[in-house]
C-alpha cells in the first residue's frame, strides 16, 4: 500500500503502525512521535474495555476531536483518513471517530495477517476468478448457471412484481431479481461518472520496491480536486499478463470530459506507458422499492480500487434480501471440524 506525495512527486509506503510511523518519510521528526501515539491508541482501543478508551466515548466524540488531542499535521490527517481508513470525502473528520478508528484497525490487522507486506489479496487470473469460485460453491449447493446468455429481459406480473428473467425465448422463472443497474434502467439514477485509464507497461512502478503489485492513492487534497485518485498495478505474476508485463489502472471520479487530462497525476507515477486506454462510464444508484417488485439492485462500480464499497454494497444487499446481517465471525475451521464429527 502507498500514497504519494505532490510534494516531492514520489511514492511513500503509508504507516499503520507505530513503528512504521517513526521509519516514515512522510512526517517529520516531532509529527513522527504525534503519530505515533496516535497509532498506539489505535491498536491499543479495544471497544469492550474501557480502560483502553482514555476517557474517551467514540461513539459520541468526533474523528476531528480525537485527532485534535494528538496534535496532527494536515497532511497527515490526509493520509490517514484517506489511504488507511479508506474514506473517499472528509465528511468523516465530523462524525464519530468509532468507524474511523475501527477501519483503521482492519488495515492493520490486515497488513499482520500476511507475509507480503501488503493489507490486500489479489486472486490469481485476476478478479473473474471470484465469481467462478462463487459459480462453483453454487453448484455445490444446488445452484444452476445460464452464462452467456444475450439480452436479458426482466419480466413483470401485472402487480409489478418480477417473477422471471426471459433470454432466447427461455424464461428463467424467480421470486427475487438481483442485478447491476443497466439490466434496469428504469429503476436507477444517475449520480457520478468515473475516468478510468488502462496502462500497460514492461515495468514495475518506480519509488515501490519493483513490487508486482500496489496499490496508490492520491489525497484528493494534494491534486487539488474534489475527489481522490486511486492507481492500482498487478503483472504477469498473478496470471493477468504475459511474461514481463505490467498492467496498471487509473481512476478518478470525473470531474471534467477529459480523461486524459484529469489522470494525469496518477499517469505520470507510472514511468514509462507502452500504451494506455481511456474510458469514462456513468455511475448508477437503484431508486426501486424492492419490497415492492422483488428487484434488487446493486450500484455501479465508483473509481475506487480497494473494493471497500464494493463490499459494503454486497453486505447491504444481503440484508436486504434475506432481511438479516451476515455473521462472518464464525469459525469455518471449527464449523467444519463439527460437520465432521457429526457425520
Amino acid at each position: 500500500m502507498a500514497a504519494s506525495s505532490t510534494t516531492t512527486g514520489r511514492i511513500h509506503k503509508v504507516p499503520a503502525t507505530d513503528v512504521e510511523a517513526l521509519k516514515s518519510n512522510l512526517m517529520g521528526l516531532f509529527e513522527k512521535r504525534r503519530a505515533r501515539k496516535f497509532f498506539i491508541y489505535v491498536q491499543d482501543y479495544e471497544e469492550d474495555d474501557a480502560k483502553s478508551h482514555e476517557g474517551l466515548d467514540l461513539h459520541k466524540v468526533t474523528t476531528r476531536e480525537l485527532i485534535s488531542k494528538y496534535g496532527l499535521e494536515d497532511d497527515t490527517v490526509d493520509f490517514i483518513g484517506h489511504a488507511l481508513a479508506l474514506h473517499r470525502d472528509d465528511n468523516y473528520l465530523d462524525e464519530p471517530a468509532i468507524d474511523t478508528v475501527k477501519r483503521m484497525k482492519l488495515y492493520a490487522e490486515s497488513l499482520a495477517r500476511f507475509q507480503g507486506g501488503s493489507p490486500y489479496i489479489y486472486p490469481l487470473y485476476g478478479l473473474g476468478e471470484l465469481p467462478q469460485a462463487f459459480a462453483r460453491l453454487s453448484a455445490v449447493y444446488g445452484g444452476t448457471y445460464m452464462l452467456n446468455k444475450p439480452e436479458c429481459k426482466v419480466e413483470f406480473d401485472e402487480s409489478g412484481k418480477a417473477f422471471g428473467v426471459t433470454s432466447e425465448g427461455e424464461t428463467a422463472k424467480c421470486k427475487k431479481v438481483v442485478c447491476d443497474p443497466s439490466y434496469l434502467p428504469d429503476k436507477v439514477k444517475k449520480v457520478g461518472r468515473v475516468a478510468r485509464a488502462i496502462c500497460i507497461m514492461k515495468h514495475p512502478i518506480p519509488d515501490t520496491k519493483d513490487s508486482h503489485s500496489v496499490q496508490i492513492i492520491l489525497p484528493k487534497k494534494q491534486l487539488k480536486r474534489k475527489s481522490d485518485m486511486y492507481v492500482f498495478c498487478c503483472s504477469y505474476a498473478h496470471n493477468v499478463a504475459p511474461k514481463g508485463k505490467f498492467v496498471a489502472f487509473v481512476s478518478t471520479e470525473a470531474e471534467t470530459d477529459k480523461p486524459e487530462i484529469e489522470l494525469k497525476p496518477g499517469i505520470d507515477l507510472l514511468g514509462p506507458v507502452e500504451e494506455t486506454f481511456f474510458d469514462m462510464y456513468d455511475r448508477f444508484e437503484p431508486v426501486n422499492a424492492a419490497e415492492e417488485d422483488n428487484c434488487f439492485l446493486t450500484t455501479s462500480y465508483d473509481a475506487t480500487t480497494h473494493f471497500e464499497t464494493t463490499v459494503k454494497d454486497v453486505l447491504a444487499l444481503y440484508s436486504k434480501i434475506t432481511g438479516k446481517e451476515l455473521d462472518l465471525s464464525v469459525d469455518l475451521n471449527a464449523a467444519s471440524a463439527g460437520e465432521n464429527d457429526a457425520a
